[in-house]
């Protein structure tokens, strides 16, 4: 299976495990998401993909669940809810390189085959997870304010307000994220490439979410 079928499977997969979330747990569940998401895409983000001809990294649609949820809590239960999300997902990645960091300080035994791996995975996904922590937490409060606006200016243009709040958020930090977790690793050139063409890519998913918020609104 190629990786654009991969991804489209994987994307509505997602996306309609959050609607579900939402229909049977309600806000509880999107907060139990967000948490689990936010340390998934933190792992998965290290890696890089080709996808429709273009240089990406996986994580993208982890990180674009995350503005779903939001956009759902934001849409049906209300702003503060969507910020108590957005702390709990603080809360989650912060947790996460506390404890992977940890994990790699113990000296394994002789039977260890997996210590070298894993201290390597954890070691690029320190730096990426405390870059991703600032934008994240600041990407999805512009997100949740943004989308509040809107829907006081433009109450009955659901469409407009997720698609405009999520691609400018989304791209923005997509795009201080790369810089500031691979510069180094690669060349700025580099960076801005793949930022610009994972951009893409975060639009795309943006776009497909949509039809996901309309149904969480429905189904709720």
């Amino acid at each position: 299976m190629n990786n654009e079928v991969l991804f489209f499977v994987s994307l509505i997969a997602a996306f309609t495990a959050v609607v579900m979330a939402h229909k049977f747990f309600g806000k509880e569940g999107l907060f139990a998401w967000i948490a689990v998401a936010t340390i998934l895409a933190n792992i998965l983000v290290t890696k890089q993909i080709r996808l429709f001809g273009l240089d990406a990294t996986m994580g993208n649609i982890m990180f674009a669940s995350i503005y779903l949820c939001t956009d759902i809590l934001s849409e049906i239960q209300g702003i503060q809810q969507s910020k108590k999300a957005i702390r709990i997902g603080l809360c989650a990645a912060l947790l996460f390189v506390a404890v992977s960091q940890s994990a790699i300080l113990f000296q394994p035994n002789k039977m260890d085959i997996i210590s070298e791996p894993m201290a390597e995975l954890f070691a690029m996904s320190a730096r990426t997870t405390i870059a991703s922590v600032t934008m994240f937490y600041l990407a999805n409060l512009a997100d949740i304010y943004l989308f509040e606006r809107l829907k006081q200016k433009y109450p009955d243009a659901l469409w407009l307000r997720n698609n405009v709040s999520t691609i400018l958020c989304n791209c923005a930090e997509n795009f201080l994220f790369i810089i500031a977790a691979f510069i180094g690793t690669y060349s700025l050139a580099d960076c801005i490439v793949i930022a610009a063409t994972t951009s893409v890519i975060e639009m795309i998913v943006a776009v497909c979410d949509t039809p996901f918020l309309y149904a969480a609104r429905k189904i709720k």
